[in-house]
């Protein structure tokens, strides 16, 4: 692949599938969610306010990064962009990475999509990238999170005391992981 042509993504689930991030996907409900308290409020990005050229930047920016996989949470009834999952940094020596995630449609919380594109994007990282070990971290009082990652089969490796201060008070970093075929 040339270096300067998009990489491009479709990795299909059963309700959802996952897809590179488009700069067309930089307006719109991507905006509103990086601008909204509630829906950012777990995020370390929720520390300041978005324009659309900043998301043209990040979109620019991590697709580029041979060691950064962002991509688009869709719905595969309609195509509907209801959030976003990154594998990245992917440490190609020691051959693991790190999730993150964001579900932007409130009225997708609580459904399983954050699972669902958790165990696509886990798929890919071990089938497509031969890595040995995935690792995601969230606040202690963000339970959603910790679930969406447990249930798609990561393990609790470890909780850092106190490391966030979230809606005023210190919560623990929780630590989760996954090693390919583990």
């Amino acid at each position: 692949m040339n270096v300067d042509e998009p990489r491009t993504y479709y990795l299909a689930g059963e309700r959802l599938y996952l897809r590179e991030l488009r700069p067309e996907d930089a307006a719109g409900n991507y905006l509103a969610w990086m601008n909204d308290p509630e829906i950012t409020q777990f995020l370390e990005s929720r520390f300041r306010s978005y324009t659309e050229q900043d998301l043209l930047d990040y979109i620019e920016v991590t697709s580029q990064d041979p060691n950064s996989y962002p991509m688009a949470i869709c719905q595969s009834v309609d195509g509907r962009h209801v959030g976003n999952i990154k594998l990245g940094p992917v440490n190609t020596i020691h051959r693991h990475g790190d999730i993150g995630i964001i579900i932007g449609e409130r009225d997708c919380w609580g459904k399983g999509y954050a699972t669902e594109a958790i165990r696509l994007l886990v798929d890919f990282a071990f089938e497509e990238l031969g890595l040995h070990k995935v690792t995601a971290g969230c606040y202690s009082d963000n339970p959603g999170s910790a679930k969406a990652f447990l249930k798609a089969g990561f393990v609790e490796e470890g909780v850092k005391k106190e490391q966030y201060l979230s809606n005023g008070v210190y919560v623990d970093g929780i630590l989760l992981g996954m090693v390919n075929g583990g």
